[in-house]
């Protein structure tokens, strides 16, 4: 409750509405661009700022997607389908109060979750040997890989890529020099920073800017009519639903927030009683799915608190941010950092409260934002990438890395390569490498110590489970978005005739 780090807070909150508004530029990029930023800044006040972000971005996504029928990131994308055929009607105002409420309610539920769960996880996982971090980390890599991505072939082409940034520098077992083709500013690696910022600021400004519409983007007028007693009654029971879908598909690496979108509005159409008013407008699609996208961020902080493992492309960038400050997220850092990690849970209950206040008479506030010159935009994201990472090690090279893999990230987006997975592999890559030559080490080279513990054995056995999970939701999401983009078209045709 300090006013520092309350201000920390608003900052973050405000920043994170404002890229969730704005298409294309979403959490991850956004806590990316400022990693570099926010080096002189204790630990504390940048991770709250950064889950600020991380929040915000949650609840700005919504407003373009029911004002402007464009989603300002993923998992926002469902949200287009009733929230702007409400806001033509000319009930966006009750739209966007669903929306916010929901996100609200289902935040303050999620975290709540967070804050039982977390620490029970941490206390089992402070057991673990270094057999046993190699057997998450395995999780980690198969799962993200596979399930983060358009196919698991490409996800797992994207993983390696993140692990061979991992390797170069100097090995710290023999001392040699892996990759580094000779150039003594990579002696010591490439930093996380830099490669954070040119994969997924400079990768993603150069698709999006590449990819913009030119010309005024037709804006839906918000209305004026909030919600009703009968809107009330119809968005409680999917605000409840959304949060419990969202948040445990959240701890799992199953394809993040947009998996729970889709699953909390496929099951909002299938339990309600107006089933036609789907896609037409119906308050339910707006809601359910809104509060699914909150759970799951709330649920995507129970893996990487606990055991440092990321289940989506903001969570990796934030364990990057831990990293920067010399912090490995883990079951350890309860007892090492318990001020950081209950500050940073306490921030998300107090940033729920300051978005719902920001969100609600502030819509046509963030809408204008739309109005910022694309040119503007990006040349402003380029800038403060370069100025960024140069300022990490004020070495030239860091630049010429930078554009490299600036390029690297735009032809990933490009050719439909997720980018999560190449984060993963350089953030868990040089720690599963680690842990590997300990168990090694500790078992005398013997390669069958590595799956001889209880844990490694369960771990191993649910890369099966959850890979069969994570396909049947993809599967479940793939065919709600079927269904839903049949009905659309069947609603068209009526239309036309």
């Amino acid at each position: 409750m300090q006013p520092e780090y309350l201000l920390y807070a608003l900052i973050g909150v405000i920043l994170g509405t404002a890229v969730g508004v704005l298409p294309g530029i979403g959490p991850a990029m956004t806590v990316a661009l400022l990693l570099p930023l926010t080096y002189s800044l204790e630990p504390t006040a940048s991770l709250i700022m950064f889950a600020g972000i991380y929040y915000g971005g949650m609840y700005g996504g919504s407003t373009t997607s029911i004002l402007l029928n464009t989603p300002g990131e993923a998992a926002s994308v469902i949200t287009t389908v009733d929230g702007n055929a409400m806001a033509r009607a000319g009930r966006g105002a009750a739209a966007l109060a669903t929306a916010a409420i929901g996100s609200f309610v289902a935040g303050t539920i999620a975290t709540v979750a967070l804050t039982l769960v977390a620490p029970t996880v941490a206390k089992l996982a402070v057991q673990l040997g270094p057999q046993d971090y190699v057997a998450l980390m395995v999780v980690a890599f198969l799962t993200v890989a596979a399930l983060l991505g358009s196919s698991p072939a490409r996800g797992l082409a994207s993983l390696a890529i993140g692990l061979f940034l991992g390797l170069v520098g100097t090995d710290t077992l023999t001392g040699q020099q892996r990759f580094t083709f000779g150039v003594p500013a990579l002696a010591d690696g490439i930093d996380v920073v830099v490669v954070a910022v040119g994969v997924f600021a400079v990768g993603e400004a150069l698709y999006v800017a590449s990819r913009m519409r030119r010309g005024p983007i037709p804006l839906t007028p918000v209305g004026r009519a909030g919600m009703t007693r009968e809107d009330w009654s119809r968005s409680w029971r999917p605000w409840l639903r959304g949060t419990a879908i969202g948040f445990p598909i959240g701890t799992i690496p199953a394809g993040g927030a947009e998996v729970a979108t889709f699953l909390s509005y496929s099951a909002e159409r299938r339990l309600s009683k107006r089933k036609e008013q789907f896609g037409k407008g119906a308050i339910e699609g707006v809601a359910g799915p809104e509060a699914a996208n909150n759970a799951a961020a709330a649920g995507v902080l129970v893996p990487l608190l606990t055991l440092g493992l990321p289940t989506s492309a903001t969570a990796a960038i934030i364990i990057a941010a831990f990293q920067s400050y010399g912090i490995r997220p883990g079951p350890l850092l309860f007892q090492n950092e318990s001020a950081l990690v209950w500050a940073l849970i306490a921030s998300l209950y107090v940033g729920n409260v300051m978005l719902l206040v920001l969100n609600l008479p502030l819509a046509r506030v963030w809408v204008k934002l739309l109005q910022i010159p694309r040119p503007y935009l990006y040349a402003g994201i380029l800038t403060f990438a370069v100025l960024g990472s140069y300022s990490v090690n004020a070495l030239a090279v860091d630049l010429l890395l930078l554009l490299a893999l600036g390029v690297l990230g735009w032809l990933m987006r490009r050719y439909g390569y997720p980018i999560a997975p190449a984060i993963v592999g350089l953030i868990l890559g040089p720690l599963a490498e680690e842990q590997l030559r300990r168990a090694l080490a500790i078992n005398q080279g013997d390669p069958v110590a590595l799956v001889s513990s209880p844990f490694a054995i369960v771990a191993y056995s649910s890369i099966v489970v959850l890979l069969g999970v994570g396909v049947y939701l993809k599967r479940r999401e793939a065919r709600a978005s079927a269904e839903l983009a049949a009905a659309q078209d069947r609603h068209l045709v009526g239309e036309q005739r």
